[in-house]
């Protein structure tokens, strides 16, 4: 049976695992690799490593650090940053990765979606969207680390890149980036009643309760954090953790009782 999916994020900038808070002030944390080992001890449900700055610095994937990623990832390793083209993402595929995100490339160029699905297969393809508030309401999808507004309504890009190919659609806000108070379900309720492929929300995860609560409100859904997962404690120390299946079965029957595990 489909069960919610609790997933690490982690972010890569210069070949080491940072930390933002609201897409700033990128926090060194440590070694990524060193970071995947422990999630496989962990047995996390899935992975998802996001490369902050290629886009922002136009720089290729690369593949030399993906392909240790994925030899040491023993579960689903979904990656994404500096995918612009079809050819760079079988390249991806051709390491070990399960999924490519790719983000800033699908609003410039929407069908880069459709091509990639239409080569590599829709259950592969994951579309970011990250998206931020308004001044005067309402949210707008922002790229480039959130440096450039686009103007664009993140729940129509949402219906756009479903109907284009997309396998999975990812609603990362800006303005709960880091910040650990829960994530922004209004926006994730906005875009959950408009599509139907697999949804993971990222952004404001502090604790379990927050993660149950985005079960509670969705069941089938995928709740990702990085923050969570890479500190512990009031000052914020570096400790990488992952609920224990035990915990992770529980708050999963708690807050998604359709949820049996076999």
């Amino acid at each position: 049976m489909l069960r919610p999916r609790i997933i690490p994020c982690l972010l890569i900038q210069n070949k080491g695992l940072v930390k933002t808070v609201q897409f700033k002030d990128a926090k060194y944390v440590g070694d990524p690799i060193n970071a995947v080992r422990i999630f496989n001890e962990k047995q996390a449900d899935e992975l998802m490593v996001i490369d902050i700055d290629a886009t922002v610095h136009k720089n290729e994937p690369d593949l030399k650090l993906i392909a240790k990623l994925a030899s040491e990832c023993r579960m689903p390793l979904c990656y994404g940053g500096g995918i612009k083209t079809v050819e760079q993402a079988q390249d991806i595929f051709s390491l070990g990765v399960e999924k490519i995100a790719i983000s800033s490339a699908a609003m410039e160029d929407p069908t880069l979606v459709t091509k990639i699905a239409e080569r590599v297969g829709t259950q592969s393809v994951v579309v970011v969207i990250d998206v931020k508030k308004k001044t005067f309401g309402g949210y707008e999808v922002v790229t480039h680390n959130g440096k450039k507004s686009t103007g664009k309504n993140p729940i129509e890009m949402a219906v756009l890149f479903q109907q284009l190919g997309a396998g999975e659609i990812v609603i990362n806000s800006a303005d709960q980036d880091g910040v650990m108070k829960g994530y922004d379900l209004t926006i994730a309720k906005d875009i959950h009643q408009k599509i139907t492929v697999p949804m993971t929300i990222l952004g404001g995860a502090g604790n379990m309760d927050d993660i149950g609560r985005l079960i509670s409100e969705f069941g089938i859904i995928g709740a990702a954090a990085g923050s969570m997962f890479v500190f512990r404690g009031t000052y914020k120390a570096v400790l990488i953790s992952y609920p224990e299946p035990e915990t992770k079965d529980g708050l999963v029957k708690r807050y998604f009782p359709l949820y049996r595990k076999k």
